[in-house]
């Protein structure tokens, strides 16, 4: 006899974690080569070596992808984000595969595809505009990118209703919501991270790396100093850990600016060339990036015997970002672990061996994202001539000349132009 849907989604509210449906564990994913070099280790020390080894590799493909460009940067972050997106969807799929939702994973990937739509193109209107001038077909699809972006979400929406089936409506709107909570994680903080590379590769350079140094610090500190638990959601974090990781994170980067920022290829902005059709890094410094002299405080001048200091006033910054990057940043990571026990999981995935899925690597980084996107608009972004005049220049001619009379007479009355002599 069957058993009554309806009545098992009407307990859904009511149900505990260990009433979740289990997820099949992952495979292992280590290469078998690692795992014969690795077999005379206890499980502890294999874990080591492993994420050891991985860590290295993954380090050294992110410096390459770093020397091929901003470009190659951009599409390592779209990657990364479909990536985790998919293995975000694919545990709500396994957790609830029996009840067979009509069309959950199709339009899953069909919003992923509205919404990198949507900001991806206010991305090429906001940085390409000089191109997309040049190009009549692409004119129109800027013109009404958001009407169009709108109507493909609205296609998506009626679908979504139109698929709706009795016995399974509780369940498809909480698969609907998950949906949206995971293109709010995944989507929304990788189009921060791309605005923050436009403003100079160290803004994404030094976040992600503090992030990156902080894990492996806290994990290094944690597995030969830990003893004391910080947190019930990760048993395996430890107050020793936390702490080693920050003052380490906050040390490396200050050291890590004041090389990058000695660079223009590192703190210029990112810029299209439509003449060249390339990113281009070339600029004059800002004050940022130009070393000054500082006064050490008294204090430190008895320890240092430094009255005075020379570095780059972005380093104060790396400050505040490291020390977001190791206080809570790892909070993403927390978040991330209080769900997997949600759900019964050790990893999102087992992508990477010793390391879990892409989002396990990556939890932290989007808490990040967000962060040096508002630091960047509080205390650091002022007006842009270079982008103001990118946005004349696509205007029509009367409406340039408008602008030309009005800037004209603006100047004039307030002395700083001298009124034409001529009527």
């Amino acid at each position: 006899q069957e058993v009554d849907l309806e009545e098992r989604l009407g307990e859904l509210d009511l149900r505990s974690d260990s009433d979740i449906p289990d997820v099949p564990p992952p495979t292992d994913s280590t290469p078998e080569i690692l795992k014969r070099a690795l077999s005379g280790l206890s499980a502890r020390w294999k874990n080591w070596w492993i994420r050891g080894i991985l860590t290295l590799a993954m380090i050294s493909v992110f410096f390459l992808i770093i020397y091929l460009g901003s470009f190659m940067l951009m599409l390592l972050v779209l990657s990364i984000q479909v990536k985790c997106y998919h293995e975000i969807i694919t545990i709500g799929y396994r957790v609830y595969h029996s009840y067979d939702l009509p069309w959950f994973r199709s339009l899953s990937w069909y919003f992923l595809l509205c919404v990198n739509y949507f900001f991806y193109g206010e991305t090429v209107a906001d940085y390409f505009a000089t191109f997309v001038q040049r190009r009549e077909q692409l004119q129109f699809l800027i013109r009404y990118h958001r009407f169009i972006s709108f109507a493909l979400y609205l296609t998506g929406f009626c679908m979504f209703v139109l698929s709706l089936v009795k016995k399974h409506y509780r369940l498809q709107f909480y698969m609907f919501a998950w949906t949206h909570v995971t293109l709010l994680i995944t989507v929304t903080q990788s189009h921060l991270v791309i605005q923050n590379l436009f403003e100079g590769m160290i803004w994404f350079l030094v976040p992600i790396s503090s992030v990156i140094c902080n894990d492996i610090t806290a994990y290094i500190f944690g597995f030969f100093f830990g003893r004391t638990p910080l947190i019930k959601l990760s048993p395996k974090k430890t107050w020793e850990g936390f702490i080693g990781g920050f003052f380490s994170t906050v040390v490396f980067g200050f050291i890590f600016s004041y090389f990058l920022a000695q660079h223009q290829y590192f703190v210029c902005p990112v810029e299209y060339n439509s003449e060249t059709n390339r990113f281009v890094t070339e600029c004059e410094p800002s004050e940022l990036f130009q070393m000054k002299k500082y006064s050490v405080p008294p204090f430190f001048q008895a320890v240092l015997r430094w009255e005075t200091v020379n570095m780059y006033p972005f380093q104060m910054h790396s400050i505040a970002l490291s020390t977001f990057a190791s206080l809570i940043g790892p909070f993403g990571g927390f978040f991330a672990s209080g769900f997997k026990r949600a759900f019964k999981i050790k990893d999102f995935a087992d992508t990477i061996p010793g390391h879990g899925g892409i989002m396990d690597r990556f939890d932290c980084q989007y808490l990040m994202a967000t962060f040096v996107h508002v630091y960047i608009t509080s205390f650091i972004r002022g007006p842009n001539p270079s982008k103001l005049l990118k946005q004349l220049l696509i205007l029509q001619p009367e409406q340039q000349l408008s602008v030309y009379k009005t800037l004209k007479s603006h100047l004039i009355e307030k002395g700083i132009l001298q009124p034409s002599l001529r009527g």
